[in-house]
């Protein structure tokens, strides 16, 4: 059931995210004169729609005389199939995100109010637009995370000096090994560690840490027990030679560390935004560089070597997580872990399309720029037939790229 509602809320929250970037190109297009013919939430077939009243825009221009009109009137059923003068709105039954469908959308169609007619300037702001929205979607809810709670995400991730309280974590035994070296130091599930040796616990990760550099070593651990209110130490001999369960716990964060910010909430959210950009591309980087150096290692006489290179190329493949991990594994682990966690894996992806809708790829809106203004500085014409084989010929790559991805997140979820 947790899986099912996990799915339905990723495809909402993706859904939601793809709808704020196409509104980005909206407002845009229709702020530089370029007319859209059709705003879409969801992708056809259409399941209902509405159309923008030709007489409220005539009421408006007449200095707002006479009986007011409605601005929106259902598009019945029997006129979809016909060319309108006027903006259509529609709810369409995929929900799989949405689309901003402008007039000329090519770059050598000419006609009025088309996206080909207006300047370099005015459709670098069009297309540049959708990934504005994403970042500035993410600025809002990091925002309302840091007044509220934001996770610690990263090392050096960026506070206001003094306007900052932290809340502490808490990290839970949620089952213990047996014949292990927890069991037999009378560590019980449900036990809450507060200090391995003399350091404070913030995270899991500090205890398998602590543990890994304490093997074969007698430590003492902090912890309260369940319905008890006051801490006690028990004394535990690590394994020395398991290293997968040098005590024998499987444990849980309950609660990770957060922030909270006042009146710096918003700058808090600002740089966050900006720090979480940078960590993706360098994220992306990465994958790409153990990708290509995985492969070219493929080659090499000396088995180490490829060795080595598998290494990398399933650290590419690890990296990188298409529909099925995002809606199927990742959004039901968030919504088991609560608003917050949720609420920040919207931030990441927003960024994330951000991100990727910036690289120069001819189907995405950076590469469509690139190409625009590539032939815009040779003084040539880039025709419709040139741009449609580009975009098409790219789109198809990336469509075998996310089958890939998928196939990958299907043998990571069985």
């Amino acid at each position: 059931m947790n899986i099912v509602f996990g799915v339905i809320i990723g495809f909402l929250i993706l859904m939601l995210l793809v709808v704020a970037h196409e509104f980005g190109h909206f407002i845009a297009a229709r702020k530089n004169g370029v007319e859209v013919e059709e705003f879409g939430i969801g992708f056809p077939p259409r399941a209902v729609a509405w159309i923008k009243n030709p007489e409220y825009d005539k009421w408006k221009k007449s200095g707002k005389s006479g009986k007011k009109p409605k601005k929106w009137l259902k598009f019945p059923r029997s006129e979809w199939d016909k060319k309108q003068k006027t903006l259509i709105f529609s709810i369409n039954y995929l929900p799989i995100g949405g689309f901003c469908q402008m007039k000329g959308e090519s770059d050598s169609d000419k006609r009025p109010h088309s996206f080909g007619q207006a300047t370099l300037w005015q459709k670098t702001k069009i297309l540049f637009a959708g990934v504005a929205m994403n970042w500035l979607a993410a600025w809002v809810i990091l925002s309302v995370l840091s007044a509220t709670g934001m996770p610690e995400f990263m090392d050096n991730q960026f506070h206001m000096p003094g306007d900052t309280v932290v809340s502490a974590s808490t990290v839970k035994i949620k089952e213990i090994v047996a014949d292990s070296p927890a069991e037999k130091s009378n560590l019980k599930a449900g036990d809450k560690i507060i200090k391995v040796g003399d350091q404070n616990v913030v995270t899991s990760t500090e205890v398998f840490d602590f543990n890994k550099s304490h093997n074969g070593e007698t430590v003492t651990y902090e912890v309260i027990s369940e319905n008890e209110t006051e801490p006690h130490n028990v004394t535990i001999n690590l394994d020395s030679k398991n290293e997968d369960f040098v005590l024998g716990v499987y444990l849980s964060q309950v609660d990770l560390p957060t922030y909270r910010s006042t009146w710096s909430a918003p700058i808090v959210g600002a740089v966050n935004t900006i720090q979480l950009t940078g960590e993706t591309y360098r994220g992306l980087w990465e994958m790409l560089r153990s990708l290509c150096s995985g492969i070219v290692k493929q080659f090499n006489a000396d088995e180490n070597v490829r060795t080595e290179g598998q290494a990398e190329i399933k650290f590419a493949g690890d990296s990188v997580s298409g529909p099925v991990g995002i809606i199927g594994i990742i959004f039901p682990q968030s919504v088991e872990s609560g608003p917050t966690t949720l609420a920040f894996l919207a931030a990441i992806i927003s960024i994330s399309l951000a991100c990727m809708n910036v690289l120069p790829i001819p189907a995405l809106d950076g590469g469509r720029f690139i190409m625009i203004a590539f032939y815009r500085l040779r003084g040539k014409v880039l025709t419709k037939e040139r741009e449609e084989k580009l975009v098409s010929r790219t789109f198809v790559f990336l469509l075998l790229l996310i089958a890939v991805i998928t196939v990958l997140d299907i043998l990571r979820f069985f």
